[in-house]
C-alpha cells in the first residue's frame, strides 16, 4: 500500500500511566522529575485524569485552601511529592559531593534548599490558585530544584573553596563557577525550564514559547548592556561595558537554551529523519524548535483526513510545543483548499482547539507577531519601543478568504461581533458565508440592557437549511421568540397574557442556560452573556407582573377512572339543562332514563345533579355494581337502595331484617316516610341499571320487582327515579321491561363533548391550572377523543404527567404550553392504551352483546381511517345484509360507529387504533 493510500494515523500522545502516583514508589518520584523537566504537559494531564475539575479559584482564605486541600487528595499528594524532590535532591547531590571530597557548606545548602522550598512552594501552592495545582507544581519543583542544587550547591562549594583556597582565587571561582553554577543553572534551566514550559505549557501561551530564545537573547544583552553601563561609572567604560556585555550574553544564552532545549531538539532529530515516513513517529515535549518534516506531515494527514488531521494537531499541541509547524501546516492546508469546503474546514478547525491562537495565526502573521515580541524585550526600556514594533504585521488579515474566515471566526471567540461581521462580509458569497454573516450580525445585539431595547430588537431571518451551526441557530430562534414574548410582557394589557408570554421568554431562556455545551465555543459566551443579560432584565419585572413560574410538579386536576365532582365537573351543560327542565322546572317530577357507552360520564352527571340543581331537589345515588349477586334476595337490593336513601334525606332506614322478611310492604311504608318527611323532591338513581337484568336472570330476585319499581314511579310526584345504563329501556331484552316504558319519558342520550366543551375540560379543569395548551394541540386532541370524555381527561393527565417528568424528574425545562408533539409523544406511548383498557375493553365488550356481528365489523373498520361503504362492509364480513344493518345499528346508537355519506367508520380514532393493535393481523 503506498503511502498515499494508508490511513492517517491517530495520534495518542498523553502518558499511559493507569494508576495514581504512589508516595512511597521512588520510581514514581522519578517520572514526576521527568514529567517536570522533560514532560511538563503530563501533569495537567494526569491532573484533569485523575483529579477530575480543579476548583482552587474559589478558595480565598488560607483556610478554605487547607479544605480544598483535605477533600482533593489527588492534588494534596502532588504537592507532596514536589516538596520531596525539592528537598531530597539539592541534599542528595550534596551528599554525593561531599563523598567524592568536596567541601560542602551544609548552611549553604541549608540556605539553598530553604530558599527552593520558599520559592517551591510559594509558586507551587500559591500560583496554584490562578493556574492550577499542575502548573504550580511545575514551578515550583523547576524553581525549587534549580535554586535548591544552584544555590545551595554552588553557594556551598564556593565558600569552602574561600576557606580552603583563599580569598582571590575563590572570588575567581565564585564567579567563574559559583556564579556560573547558581546564576547559569539556576536562573537559566530553573527559569527558563519553569516559566518557560510550565507557563508556556500549563497556561497555554504557545507564543511565549515560540519565542522563548530571541525573547531570552535580547533580554539578557539588553540587560548586560544597561549592566555594563552601570558597572562603568565604578569601573571604568570599557571594562564596564565588556563585563555587561559578557553577563548579559551568558545570561541570555542560558535563558534562552532553557526556553529552546537545542538538547532535546537535537536528541530527537535521529529519531525523527529515520521514521519520518513512519507512523510511530516520535515527538520531542519541550522544545519549541520545529523538527525537520514535522510541518509537512501535518499537511499531508489534513489533506488525507481533515478531521483526523485536526486530531493530531490537538494531540501536539497539548503534549508537545510545536506550534510552528502546526500553525505553518494549517495556513498552506487552508490556503489550497477549495472555496466551497473552506468555510465548514475552517469551522471545524475552531470546534474545539486546544490553543485557540491556532485560529488567531491562520489569519495573523505568527512570524511577525515573534519579531515584534523580541524586539519588544530588547528595547523595553526606550521610548521608541512602539514605533518598532509597528514594523511588523501582527494585525489580523482579511486578504485571503482563508484569512478572512479564521478572522471571522477568531473574533467571534474574542467577543467582538462587529469585526466578525467585517471578516464575513469578504467571504459571503461561499458556501455558509452569509450564514456566518448573518450569525454575527444578530450577536451584535447581546449588549442589549434595558427591557425596551430587547422590545425593539428586529433579528434577521435565520438562514434555510443546510445550518453549518444547528445547534446555534436553535438558540437563535430561541432569542427571536424570548423577543416575541417580551413585546407581550411590554404592551399586552392583559396580565395573564403578560404572565405567560414572561413565563415562556424565562422558559427559553433556561433552555439556553442549562445546556451551554452544545453550542460551539465561538459563539457560546455572546449567547450565553445575552441570554444571562435578558434573564436578568425579565426577573427584575416578574414582581410587577406576578410570580408565575412552575416551582414544582403541577397537581394534575384531570380525574380518570373516579367519577368527576364538584368545580372539576365541566362540559355537561346540556344534560342538566335536560334534567332541570324535569325535575325543577317540571311538575310533577319525572322519572327518566340516561343511556350510553362505558365511562362517557353518566355516573359523573348522577353525583353532581343535586349541587348543579339546586335545593329543590335531593338525589340519592345508588351504584348497583356494588350489590353482589343478592344471595338474600330482593331485600338485599332494596337495603341499598334504603340506605342511600337515608344518607340524602337524613331519615333512618328501615331494619335489615324486616326488608329481608318482607322487601316490598317495608320499603314502601319507608317511602311513605320519606315523602311526608321532604319538603323537596326526591330523585332515586340507580347507575348501571343492567344489573338488575343480571340479578333475574340469574334467579337472585323475581321478575315482579320491575312491576314493584312501577308502582313506585306512581306512588307520589315528590318521587322519580332515573335509570342510568349502557342501553335505553326499549332495548333490554326480556318482556319483564315493557311496563317501563309507559312510565319513562324517552331517554336522554349522554353522548360525546362538543368541541367547545373539550377545550374547556382540558384547558380550564380549576382555577389553579397554570399549564396551557396551543389551539392545534386542543383540535387534534379532539380528533383523537371524538369528545370522548374519558379520553380526554386521560389524555390531559398523561400530559401534565410527562410536563413534571420531563421539568422535574429529567430536569429540561420547557415551555408550559403543551402542543401537538406533545400529544403525539402521550398517545403514542404504550402505557395510553395500557391505562385506557376499562374503555376500550368495556366497549369492545359490549359491543359482544345485543345484535351479532358488531365486533367482526369493527375488526373489519379499524385499517380503514376513511371507513368502508355497506358492500365492501358486507364482503369484508361475510354478514347478510339484514344481519350487518342490524349490527350496524346498534353500534350507531352506541356511539361506537358512525355514518357519514354512506360510508361507516369507527367514531373514536383512539378505539380504532386500539382495535387495530388488538386483534389486526400480525405481521
Amino acid at each position: 500500500m503506498s503511502q498515499k493510500d494508508r490511513p492517517v494515523p491517530r495520534l495518542d500522545l498523553a502518558p499511559k500511566l493507569k494508576r495514581l502516583l504512589s508516595l512511597w514508589n521512588p520510581l514514581d518520584y522519578l517520572r514526576l522529575l521527568y514529567w517536570v523537566f522533560f514532560f511538563p504537559q503530563a501533569l495537567r494531564w494526569y491532573e484533569s485524569t485523575f483529579g477530575g475539575e480543579s476548583n482552587l479559584k474559589d478558595a480565598k482564605t488560607w483556610r478554605e485552601k487547607w479544605e480544598w486541600l483535605r477533600q482533593n487528595s489527588v492534588q494534596r499528594q502532588l504537592i507532596l511529592q514536589a516538596l520531596m524532590l525539592i528537598i531530597v535532591i539539592p541534599v542528595g547531590l550534596s551528599k554525593f559531593f561531599e563523598e567524592i571530597g568536596v567541601s560542602i557548606d551544609w548552611s549553604g545548602v541549608a540556605l539553598g534548599v530553604g530558599f527552593g522550598v520558599a520559592l517551591g512552594v510559594g509558586f507551587g501552592v500559591a500560583l496554584g490558585v490562578g493556574f492550577g495545582v499542575a502548573s504550580g507544581v511545575a514551578l515550583g519543583v523547576g524553581f525549587g530544584v534549580g535554586f535548591g542544587v544552584g544555590v545551595g550547591v554552588g553557594v556551598g562549594v564556593g565558600f569552602g573553596v574561600v576557606w580552603g583556597v583563599g580569598l582571590r582565587v575563590a572570588f575567581c571561582l565564585v564567579w567563574g563557577v559559583g556564579l556560573r553554577v547558581a546564576l547559569g543553572v539556576a536562573l537559566g534551566v530553573a527559569s527558563g525550564v519553569a516559566l518557560g514550559v510550565a507557563l508556556g505549557v500549563a497556561l497555554g501561551v504557545a507564543l511565549g514559547v515560540a519565542s522563548g530564545v530571541a525573547s531570552g537573547v535580547a533580554l539578557g544583552v539588553g540587560f548586560g548592556v544597561l549592566f555594563g553601563l552601570g558597572f562603568s561609572l565604578g569601573f571604568g567604560v570599557a571594562n564596564g561595558l565588556a563585563l555587561g556585555v559578557v553577563f548579559g550574553v551568558a545570561f541570555g544564552v542560558a535563558f534562552g537554551v532553557a526556553f529552546a532545549r537545542p538538547e532535546n531538539w537535537l536528541f530527537a532529530l535521529p529519531f525523527t529523519l529515520l521514521q519520518r515516513q513512519q507512523q510511530n513517529r516520535q515527538f520531542p515535549h519541550i522544545t519549541p524548535l520545529p523538527l525537520p518534516y514535522l510541518s509537512s506531515q501535518i499537511a499531508n494527514w489534513l489533506r488525507r483526513d481533515w478531521e483526523t488531521g485536526l486530531h493530531n494537531i490537538n494531540q501536539l499541541l497539548r503534549f508537545t510545543l510545536q506550534f510552528i509547524p502546526v500553525v505553518k501546516a494549517v495556513n498552506r492546508v487552508l490556503a489550497e483548499t477549495p472555496k466551497d469546503q473552506l468555510i465548514y474546514r475552517v469551522a471545524q478547525l475552531s470546534e474545539d482547539p486546544y490553543d485557540w491562537k491556532l485560529v488567531r495565526f491562520a489569519s495573523a502573521s505568527l512570524s511577525g507577531v515573534m519579531k515584534s515580541e523580541a524586539v519588544a524585550w530588547f528595547f523595553i526600556l526606550t521610548p521608541w519601543r512602539q514605533q518598532i514594533k509597528a514594523f511588523f504585521q501582527t494585525e489580523i488579515r482579511l486578504n485571503t478568504p482563508a484569512r478572512a474566515s479564521a478572522a471571522g471566526f477568531w473574533y467571534l471567540h474574542e467577543q467582538q461581533p462587529d469585526k466578525a461581521t467585517e471578516a464575513f462580509d469578504v467571504v459571503r458569497e461561499l458556501l455558509y458565508g452569509d450564514q456566518m454573516f448573518t450569525l454575527a450580525q444578530i450577536l451584535t445585539f447581546y449588549q442589549t440592557r434595558e427591557l425596551a431595547e430587547i422590545t425593539s430588537l428586529k433579528l434577521p431571518s435565520s438562514p434555510n437549511p443546510p445550518l453549518l451551526r444547528e445547534t446555534t441557530w436553535q438558540a437563535i430562534a430561541s432569542l427571536q421568540r424570548v423577543i416575541a414574548d417580551v413585546q407581550l410582557v411590554q404592551y399586552s394589557v392583559s396580565r395573564s397574557v403578560r404572565s405567560l408570554a414572561l413565563n415562556r421568554a424565562l422558559g427559553e431562556l433556561e433552555t439556553i442556560l442549562d445546556r451551554p455545551d452544545i453550542i460551539p465555543q465561538c459563539e457560546r459566551i455572546l449567547i450565553i452573556q445575552t441570554a444571562q443579560k435578558w434573564q436578568k432584565i425579565l426577573l427584575q419585572v416578574t414582581g410587577k407582573i406576578g410570580d408565575i413560574s412552575i416551582t414544582q410538579p403541577v397537581t394534575i386536576p384531570y380525574i380518570i377512572g373516579d367519577p368527576v365532582q364538584g368545580n372539576l365537573f365541566v362540559g355537561r351543560e346540556d344534560i342538566i339543562r335536560q334534567l332541570e327542565e324535569l325535575w325543577v322546572k317540571g311538575n310533577p317530577l319525572q322519572s327518566v332514563a340516561l343511556y350510553g357507552h362505558r365511562r362517557m360520564g353518566k355516573t359523573s352527571i348522577l353525583l353532581n345533579a343535586s349541587n348543579c340543581l339546586g335545593s329543590k331537589v335531593q338525589v340519592a345515588y345508588v351504584n348497583l355494581l356494588r350489590v353482589g349477586d343478592c344471595s338474600q334476595g330482593v331485600g338485599e337490593l332494596l337495603i341499598f337502595i334504603t340506605d342511600a336513601i337515608a344518607k340524602t334525606v337524613n331519615i333512618a332506614p328501615p331494619a335489615d331484617r324486616d326488608l329481608l322478611d318482607l322487601p316490598y310492604l317495608t320499603f314502601g311504608r319507608y317511602i311513605e316516610q320519606v315523602i311526608a318527611n321532604v319538603e323537596s323532591g326526591l330523585i332515586v338513581a340507580l347507575d348501571e341499571f343492567e344489573k338488575i337484568e343480571e340479578l333475574i336472570d340469574a334467579g337472585n330476585i323475581n321478575q315482579d320487582f320491575i312491576g314493584f319499581l312501577r308502582g313506585m314511579l306512581q306512588m307520589s310526584s315528590k318521587v322519580a327515579f332515573v335509570f342510568a345504563g349502557l342501553h335505553t329501556l326499549d332495548e333490554m331484552t326480556e318482556d319483564y321491561f315493557n311496563p317501563f316504558f309507559a312510565s319513562i319519558i324517552p331517554p336522554i342520550r349522554v353522548g360525546f363533548l362538543s368541541l367547545g366543551a373539550t377545550r374547556q375540560v382540558l384547558a380550564n379543569p380549576d382555577d389553579d391550572f397554570l399549564l396551557d395548551y396551543k389551539p392545534e394541540a386542543l383540535d387534534r386532541i379532539y380528533e383523537l377523543t371524538h369528545g370522548q370524555p374519558y379520553l380526554t381527561q386521560l389524555v390531559g393527565f398523561l400530559l401534565v404527567r410527562l410536563y413534571n417528568d420531563q421539568v422535574f424528574e429529567i430536569g429540561r425545562p420547557r415551555d408550559p404550553m403543551f402542543t401537538l408533539e406533545d400529544v403525539a409523544t402521550v398517545i403514542n406511548d404504550p402505557e395510553f392504551f395500557s391505562r385506557g383498557r376499562y374503555y376500550f375493553t368495556g366497549v369492545w365488550g359490549q359491543a359482544a352483546q345485543g345484535a351479532s356481528g358488531q365486533q367482526e365489523i369493527l375488526k373489519a373498520l379499524a385499517p380503514h381511517l376513511e371507513g368502508m361503504n355497506l358492500d365492501r362492509l358486507s364482503q369484508e364480513t361475510g354478514m347478510d345484509e339484514t344481519s350487518l344493518q342490524e349490527a350496524l345499528k346498534t353500534l350507531e346508537r352506541h356511539d361506537v360507529v358512525r355514518e357519514i355519506d354512506g360510508c361507516y367508520s369507527i367514531t373514536v380514532e383512539l378505539f380504532r387504533r386500539w382495535v387495530q393493535i388488538s386483534f389486526g393481523e400480525k405481521e
